[in-house]
């Protein structure tokens, strides 16, 4: 039998403006995972149990989209494995799925990386990374290319689409507050959505994302000088680029301001938007009263996690 595994992530700055060249920065979240046991089957075919999602079933019963599916049937392609060998794969994970925290890019690293291990197929880590960015292609049109690179990689990334990813050094460790609307956002959509008003006044955009690249590189430099309280309002003012590209909601805005109320030093969503999660800086001793405010204000997880 053989395992992986992969971390989730969080967006801390640049979602969306990420797509049109700015710099973006993401952190692994290792409070949740993907898990996938590779063992061989005794049974005919490649069987796959995924409880999270309901799914037990035999590969060929799957259609060749299918975000599991799609990636067994293009990494043997890749690997050349012909015959496909008799295997039974488990998956589980504790990543919500469609919050923003990388759910599918986590399932795909994580088995990617067990049937080439189980297989005896090497990839390097920029292989996975590629791999598991044309996998993200499939079921998110125009993918912005930071969740595949920060799962892979599993550390703080400062990362341009297009160039090498950026591992950056954490100058003080600092807390996040992780908020789970509940509410599933498919990041498609709002990508399609935001290029529709990009298209639509380029000049005006090109703008705004400008102003959140700008945020970015901010951030990474704040970060890596350990002047964590200086986040917050880069978060705030990033939130609110955020507002004005209509990624946001009613529920995000709601526990936006309840975190802020609560103590947060700063807050704002996290990934696609229009659902999904938010994130709040905070002092480590504020961390529990805001965490338990978020939940009064309609949250349906909160988790409390540190980047270090």
């Amino acid at each position: 039998m053989t395992t992986s595994s992969a971390p989730g992530k969080i967006i801390l700055f640049g979602e969306h403006a990420v797509v049109y060249g700015r710099p973006a920065l993401a952190v692994p979240v290792t409070k949740v995972h993907a898990e996938v046991e590779v063992s061989d089957s005794e049974r005919k075919g490649i069987w796959i149990d995924a409880p999270d999602v309901d799914l037990h079933a035999e590969l060929n019963t799957l259609a060749s989209d299918h975000p599991i599916a799609s990636v067994i049937h293009n990494f043997l392609f890749l690997a050349r494995v012909s015959p496909f060998p008799n295997l039974q794969l488990e998956i589980s994970s504790t990543i919500p799925v469609a919050s923003g925290l990388g759910s599918g890019a986590a399932v795909t690293v994580a088995l990617t990386r067990a049937l080439a291990a189980h297989l005896s197929h090497s990839m390097r880590d920029e292989e996975v990374n590629a791999f598991t960015y044309e996998i993200e292609k499939i079921h998110h049109g125009t993918p912005s290319g930071i969740d595949n690179t920060v799962i892979t990689y599993a550390r703080p990334v400062y990362f341009v689409k297009g160039q090498p990813a950026e591992t950056f050094r954490v100058g003080e460790p600092f807390t996040i507050v992780i908020a789970d609307t509940g509410i599933a956002a498919p990041t498609r959509e709002s990508v399609a959505d935001v290029r529709k008003l990009w298209e639509s006044d380029k000049k005006r955009w090109e703008n705004v994302f400008a102003e959140i690249g700008d945020i970015s590189f901010a951030a990474r430099r704040v970060i890596e000088e350990g002047w964590v309280k200086m986040l917050g309002a880069l978060m705030d003012e990033n939130q609110t680029l955020l507002q004005q590209m209509t990624v946001s909601s009613p529920e995000l805005d709601t526990l936006v301001e309840a975190a802020r109320q609560a103590g947060a030093l700063g807050a704002k969503l996290s990934g696609g938007g229009r659902g999904g999660n938010m994130i709040a800086l905070v002092e480590p001793e504020h961390a529990e009263t805001v965490s338990r405010s978020l939940k009064e204000a309609g949250a349906k997880h909160t988790i409390i996690t540190q980047v270090v």
